[in-house]
């Protein structure tokens, strides 16, 4: 497909989308040949599942299948390569993204999305698929906008995407942190201390909250939910221990806190032994949960079906348990917060 603007003849983004795609006859469109694949953002369990479901499914469909290295960054560098069915074997078990994963700031200006839409055209490719969290979908969004072909699958450990209900390495992240946790547990009940874990979310405390409930913590502390340090953690400890408690779990999401800070302030207050734990990128890794490799595959093979309709520029989504799509421009302009009803019940067990 050839550009639609170069870097000084970009319009306003409602001309944009009508040419783009809103108006666009699936009829007059010529039928996808040739795919691309990439990775982007932070890496999350899961994406390989994904990459071997696209190129699998894709080949089925009759689709050549690159598999573009390094994200966005890889792409503007034309480094990619074609993959076969075997080039995916054992994949499917294994944490992280063979196609490897990285930001680009390059593709963050204009300049940067048009090197990275010349190199789709160069090699060929009639559409691209980018997995990844809500930065690669606005980096996806980007390249639509000049008249490329883009499919988005949401991974990402946060779960942070609006649009979907689901996104990709949550529950391998979550089971990662509630192992982590409770061996955290087993030593602090030993040495009559307070254990601080900070989990990843950047802003979205949906890890937090619900390895919390997973693991009985005293304490959840989230972005969403502005707290009082006297009042939702102090006194929770202090009352824990007036009646005999031995041992606390405070569990701080990155985007509300420091745990190194929180602990601190825990044990000059209490003079109870307080330990910060951050479990950072160990909640990245390890082999992905069932749920992940399953909803990577179905998300995959949605991806091809979305191309095979000529339905194009759109996210993959979850909801209600079932796997759909929606516009890229329409998904983005989604928000997304915790229900009320899952803070008020963690409270009601806190």
């Amino acid at each position: 497909m050839p550009l639609l603007y170069t870097e000084n003849d970009i319009p306003d983004i409602n001309s944009l989308r009508a040419k783009c795609y809103d108006n666009v006859n699936p009829d007059e469109v010529e039928p996808i040949k040739r795919i691309g694949v990439l990775t982007s953002g932070g890496d999350a369990p899961g994406m390989n599942a994904a990459i071997r479901s696209v190129v699998r499914a894709g080949w089925n469909a009759g689709f050549e299948v690159y598999g573009v290295t390094r994200g966005f960054h890889g792409l503007w560098k034309g480094e990619m390569k074609e993959l076969s069915k075997r080039d995916v074997s054992e994949t499917l078990q294994r944490g992280g993204t063979f196609l490897m994963t990285a930001r680009s700031k390059t593709f963050q200006t204009t300049a940067g999305v048009i090197k990275g839409a010349r190199m789709m055209e160069t090699y060929g490719l009639d559409a691209l698929i980018v997995i990844g969290g809500d930065g690669s979908y606005k980096g996806a969004r980007a390249l639509a906008r000049v008249g490329m072909n883009v499919i988005g699958i949401p991974g990402t450990i946060d779960n942070d995407i609006a649009s979907t209900e689901y996104t990709i390495g949550y529950d391998t992240s979550m089971n990662t942190a509630m192992e982590a946790i409770d061996k955290l547990r087993d030593t602090a009940s030993s040495h009559e201390r307070c254990s601080v874990i900070e989990v990843m979310g950047r802003s979205a405390g949906y890890i937090a909250l619900n390895v919390g409930i997973a693991t009985g913590a005293e304490v959840i502390l989230i972005p969403e939910v502005p707290y009082d340090f006297n009042k939702d953690v102090l006194r929770i400890i202090l009352d824990g221990r007036n009646h005999g408690k031995k041992h606390y779990i405070v569990i701080v999401a990155e985007g509300a806190g420091s745990a190194t800070e929180i602990a601190r302030q825990i044990e000059e207050a209490t003079e109870i032994e307080s330990r910060p734990t951050i479990l950072g990128h160990l909640q990245r890794g390890g082999s992905p949960t069932l749920r992940d490799r399953t909803t990577a595959s179905l998300m995959g093979i949605q991806a091809i079906d979305c191309l095979l309709a000529k339905r194009y520029n759109r996210i993959i989504i979850e909801k209600d348990g079932k796997i759909s799509d929606v516009d890229i421009e329409q998904g983005l302009e989604m928000s997304k917060t915790i229900p009320e009803r899952d803070i008020i019940n963690a409270k009601r067990l806190g």
